[in-house]
């Protein structure tokens, strides 16, 4: 099946640039020295954060790209850190553009994405630790590293940022087949990337999507 011929309810090219756009739109215009606070639960800032999510949104595109894309490792750029403790890329914002270059990094390493979800044949498969992953699966990680992180960052900024409840859904269904029925998408994300509690569940030290294809139920 090609990538026209999407099924209802699976995760779009679309959704990662709705995700994108969401998250760059909410944290637009907040300034410069708030950045360096840090994000909330984790160890990096809220700059540090965001750069991580553009070097996501660029790595999972990357992977797709090959045409044999790799089955057992990451595409080979060089990944690295500024600071110990830090996050390792391969794509870092150029701090002299201020953080409307950092969104904008942001922003286009999600159309990347978008744009290899979009084009790349259905029965593609590549590399993630989480399991071997075709083009829907990684644009549903995509989302789901957009919107968590998003939280983290905006949390950190002080901003506000609430996804579409349909976006996290759609999410969800992919990657995160046991997420809590009872609760809504949103929360229900957050609670299985292990950001929150959810009445009766506690709030998860570890955490992990399985990206293989076969965790869709009916497959």
């Amino acid at each position: 099946m090609s990538n026209s011929q999407t099924p209802a309810g699976s995760v779009t090219a679309e959704d990662v640039r709705t995700a994108v756009h969401l998250v760059v739109d909410a944290l637009s215009g907040v300034s410069e020295e708030r950045w360096g606070r840090p994000a909330a639960g984790l160890d990096w800032d809220c700059w540090e954060t965001a750069e991580h999510l553009a070097d996501d949104l660029f790595g999972y595109a990357a992977q797709l790209g090959p045409r044999k894309p790799p089955l057992d490792r990451y595409v080979p750029f060089l990944w690295l850190g500024r600071r110990p403790g830090g996050p390792r890329n391969a794509v870092f914002a150029d701090r002299e553009a201020g953080p409307a270059g950092l969104l904008q990094a942001v922003e286009a390493g999600g159309a990347l994405l978008a744009a290899m979800v979009r084009t790349a044949p259905a029965e593609v498969r590549a590399y993630h630790p989480s399991g071997v992953a075709d083009p829907e699966g990684f644009g549903a990680m995509g989302v789901v590293e957009t919107l968590v992180h998003g939280y983290d960052i905006a949390a950190g900024l002080g901003v506000e940022f609430t996804p579409p409840a349909g976006l996290c859904e759609r999410a969800l269904a992919r990657l995160f087949p046991d997420a809590p029925p009872e609760a809504e998408p949103w929360p229900a994300l957050l609670w299985c990337t292990g950001r929150v509690e959810l009445p009766g569940r506690e709030r998860l030290n570890s955490w992990h999507w399985d990206g293989n294809p076969g965790n869709q139920e009916g497959e």
